[in-house]
């Protein structure tokens, strides 16, 4: 199965289970194909979970969530080992040892847990035991993030967030999409996702993407934009050099998943929110939001 026609059959099943969110479903199977981890952010109830359990449910995966709190340790996710009856060490893995992790309201979570999830992101290993040990392939880690400064959450740390491949903000549905989402809840409430791919599909569609052109007015494209976050005077901290490697691995998944054989100017507009938007400080007394900031520098290059 080409990866255009496997992406439309999971979008297509997916949409039996959620009212609208087309866009995050994109962007998901996208950061899932260029091997890379989201952050999901919006207020609870609107689906997060539901979407990232049916993504997993489409492609055959190993899925496991750990629900985020401010006593939650290092072992908690990543696990501890114990001794056997026998008195010799055993490891036994936590949670992190899947295919798709959801960390649902991660900014909850102490900074030493968030500092043992950073090893897992970046290195795709953890070290337990005295041993590194290697995730699952794939592997994609979604953490969800409420964006109010309530109950007890702050936003995660900068270091960390950068190691998100892209950020996706989750909003509240239109009134459509309401009562399409309760049409599915009365209609399909015990409806069983399809299996439509494999891991391993995956994991062929991740080789696939990196033979997807990316030609070189693409990358002077990018690297414009990642230049220019760093410029703007309402800007304390633009994009690091993670945002251009972002747009490369995100605009071949892109290509490759609309029937692509490159890169276009129009995959890295429509990705320069997602990319941009949770590595960018902007200033407080700016009045400006970063989904401004981004709107005038993709203005000003494409004027």
């Amino acid at each position: 199965m080409e990866a255009k026609e496997a992406y439309l059959k999971v979008e297509e099943e997916i949409k039996r289970h959620i009212a609208g969110k087309k866009d995050v479903v994109e962007l998901l199977f996208i950061s899932l194909v260029a091997n890379g981890h989201v952050l999901l952010e919006g207020v609870p109830g609107v689906a997060k979970t539901t979407m990232t359990k049916a993504l997993a449910d489409t492609i055959q995966a190993d899925f496991k969530r750990i629900q985020c709190m401010p006593d939650l340790v290092p072992s908690d996710i990543i696990g501890n080992v114990v001794i056997d009856e026998n008195g010799d060490p055993k490891l036994n893995p936590g949670p992190i040892f899947t295919n798709i992790l959801l960390m649902d309201e991660l900014n909850r979570s102490p900074p030493r847990t968030m500092s043992a999830f950073l090893e897992a992101l970046e290195e795709r290993q953890v070290t337990l035991g005295g041993k590194d040990i290697p995730l699952m392939k794939p592997f994609m880690a979604i953490a969800t993030q409420n964006p109010l400064r309530v109950e007890g959450t702050e936003p995660i740390p900068k270091v960390l967030a950068d190691r998100f491949l892209i950020r996706v903000e989750v909003t509240y549905p239109s009134m459509e999409e309401e009562e399409e989402m309760l049409r599915i809840k009365n209609e399909n409430e015990k409806t069983e996702t399809k299996k439509i791919l494999t891991t391993n599909d995956i994991l062929d569609m991740q080789r696939q993407a990196q033979t997807v052109a990316f030609p070189k007015p693409v990358s002077e494209y990018v690297t414009r934009i990642v230049s220019e976050s760093r410029k703007e005077m309402h800007v304390v901290m633009g994009a690091s050099p993670r945002a251009d490697i972002a747009f490369l691995q995100c605009g071949k998944a892109k290509a490759l998943i609309e029937g692509r054989s490159e890169v276009s100017k129009e995959d890295i507009t429509f990705l320069a929110k997602p990319i941009l938007s949770h590595r960018i400080v902007v200033r407080s007394t700016g009045g400006i939001g970063v989904n401004g900031i981004i709107d005038g520098i993709l203005a000003t290059i494409n004027a």
